[in-house]
């Protein structure tokens, strides 16, 4: 029988006049793994700070097992400013003790993407108090990693964090020991290790057996249940269950749930896109051209990203732009607006990008562009326009896609200045698209966005007929909202990937690999980051750690034999001999370490 950890009983946590959490009453047991959803603004921070005795409820009580040790990922992090990354992460520790540590290697390559973390000035010895909140995010992240809790707490894990990020982290949670409480709204992140869904919402929270897809398969149960007949034709949930359930098998992971009944409850709704209809009309709204780019170079300052790049992104195209952080994503999103911004007068560093006359684009960034405090929610949507065409004959106006985007009618007449992060990002998203645009370019629409927002997002762009760019972490937004994926792999090159995601990680485990045998032929010093450094360290190690049980073995031996002086002479040399080969191989270990530093 498992063990349990942690229990919520009977709490109750009041803000103002509202109750986040009201007579609410979970437990944790060891093996758990719970997945936590919810609105934003619904009790999900709340809750896990409460379970980790972070804050303190208003009524009822939280109990943790004796001896438990908790490890917490909050919004913010307690990182010393002045610190090292090295001192925070590694704890001082000497190079080739964690080094020679597997565990210790595979999280730091997993979450900075290289020893040497690549991105980081000075690498390991970086000072942490210039660094940025996500970048001091996976810092705190891989400092609670390397520990040995029995409960682990996390706060939206996946921020910041690229595909590769999120895979690695996804399987070596799977792989751990330690019971898990998790808040995040990546949806295939939850669906990977989750087996236990919370859904906080309206002071409640219910319980689900299963990961992502068993919930929503649950939970449309339940709405179907509740709900008229035309209200189930409306509902999200049917609309995304139906998703996971026709997707690829790599989407739904092998649904625990009774497959019989999943299908008998989407058996009327219609597929997610009709693609045939969406690329007549966008040909109607966009003619043949929209983008064309011709032997173009892109560049971010001195750096070469892209090079002799011939691509068009043609009327009715969904596209899915995925790439290693540096490889040009952004930058070629905004060589293409700036195109278009000029009407063609400003173009990349070489090459053409042309733009259709009938092309009306919304660039969605990942910077929030700042409105006037004092200005409502309606009046910020309104300035825009009052009315928006979606397509398909589908009309809206500015306060129903407000209330389609979680803004109801109370919500509406607040402040801007008001808003969270979250909200805000809504904000911007509805603007655009009240705009009418017939081309999107997403840049990481889903930052700040829960689940239940970007289910309604999705919805919208369903039926949206126009092309359309995404650039994101999310995996299942990716799958879901575009029909093609294209990569950036840092070759300076885009290449359409015909299986998406997968054959993303695939190439790019593949070119990490390429890269060994060409490490090999180059001095020690100019290795870096390569599997062959590794190697040589771990063998110098190894070597390192023999002469050590060698050099305790010839102390004991003079120990034993010390009224024997000839016996001790002739030990006390073979001493010297073993202690001047290991500072040779400590001296080689050091220098091939520099370029890990």
């Amino acid at each position: 029988m498992a063990v349990n950890l942690a229990t919520i009983e009977s709490v109750t946590k009041v803000y103002g006049t509202r109750a986040l959490l009201d007579g609410v009453s979970l437990g944790v047991s060891e093996g758990d793994r719970i997945g936590v959803v919810g609105r934003n603004g619904d009790g999900k921070t709340t809750l896990i700070r409460m379970l980790a005795k972070l804050e303190e409820p208003d009524t009822g009580r939280i109990t943790h097992s004796g001896g438990l040790r908790m490890a917490v990922l909050t919004q913010h992090d307690s990182l010393d400013p002045k610190a090292t990354i090295r001192h925070e992460v590694i704890a001082d520790r000497a190079d080739h003790e964690w080094l020679g540590d597997a565990r210790i290697r595979d999280i730091i390559q997993g979450l900075f993407g290289g020893l040497d973390l690549p991105g980081f000035p000075d690498g390991l010895d970086t000072v942490i108090g210039p660094l940025s909140g996500g970048e001091r995010r996976r810092i705190a992240l891989a400092k609670l990693l390397l520990g040995e809790p029995d409960l682990i707490v996390l706060d939206e894990p996946t921020n910041h964090l690229d595909v590769e990020g999120i895979a690695w982290l996804a399987q070596h949670l799977q792989n751990r020991r330690s019971a898990l409480v998790c808040v995040t709204h990546d949806r295939w992140f939850l669906d990977q290790v989750c087996t236990r869904m919370w859904d906080v919402q309206q002071g409640e929270v219910r319980e689900y057996e299963g990961g992502y897809s068993d919930y929503v398969f649950a939970r449309a149960e339940r709405s179907r249940i509740e709900a008229t007949e035309e209200q189930k034709r409306q509902n999200l949930a049917r609309k995304e269950l139906a998703w996971l359930r026709r997707g690829a098998p790599a989407r739904t992971a092998k649904p625990r749930y009774r497959i019989e009944a999943a299908n008998a409850l989407i058996a009327d709704v219609p597929e997610p896109r009709d693609r045939s209809e969406l690329m007549k009309f966008a040909n109607a709204r966009l003619g043949r051209t929209v983008f064309e780019l011709e032997d173009v170079t892109v560049k971010a300052g001195d750096k070469l990203l892209l090079e002799h790049l011939t691509w068009n992104l043609g009327p009715g195209d969904r596209i899915g732009l995925l790439g290693v952080n540096g490889a040009g994503k952004t930058s070629l999103l905004r060589a293409m607006q700036a195109a278009y911004a000029t009407q063609g007068d400003v173009q990349p560093a070489s090459g053409v990008v042309k733009v259709g006359k009938t092309v009306r684009l919304a660039y969605l960034s990942q910077e929030i562009a700042e409105l006037e405090p004092t200005t409502r929610v309606l009046q910020a949507v309104e300035q825009v326009r009052g009315r928006v065409d979606l397509g398909k004959g589908r009309e809206m106006s500015a306060g129903q896609l407000c209330e389609q985007f979680g803004f109801g009618k109370d919500k509406q007449w607040t402040p801007v200045g008001d808003l969270s992060g979250g909200e805000r990002r809504r904000l911007q998203l509805l603007r655009l698209l009240m705009d009418e645009p017939n081309v999107l370019f997403l840049d990481e629409p889903t930052n700040d966005l829960d689940i239940e927002t970007l289910n309604q997002l999705e919805d919208l762009l369903d039926g949206w007929p126009g092309s359309m760019i995404v650039i994101s972490h999310d995996r299942f937004f990716i799958e879901r909202t575009t029909d093609t994926v294209q990569a950036l792999l840092g070759d300076r090159r885009m290449r359409m990937l015909p299986n998406g995601v997968d054959e993303y990680l695939e190439r790019r485990a593949a070119v990490v690999a390429a890269a060994v045998p060409a490490a090999a032929a180059i001095p020690v010093k100019a290795v870096g980051d390569t599997r062959a450094a590794k190697k040589e360290l771990q063998r110098i190690e190894r070597q390192i750690a023999k002469l050590d049980k060698e050099e305790a073995k010839l102390h004991g031996q003079m120990a034993e034999h010390a009224a024997d002086f000839a016996k001790v002479a002739e030990l006390d040399a073979q001493l010297r001999k073993v202690r001047e080969e290991k500072e040779e191989l400590e001296l080689s270990w050091m220098e091939l370490a520099e370029d890990f530093s």
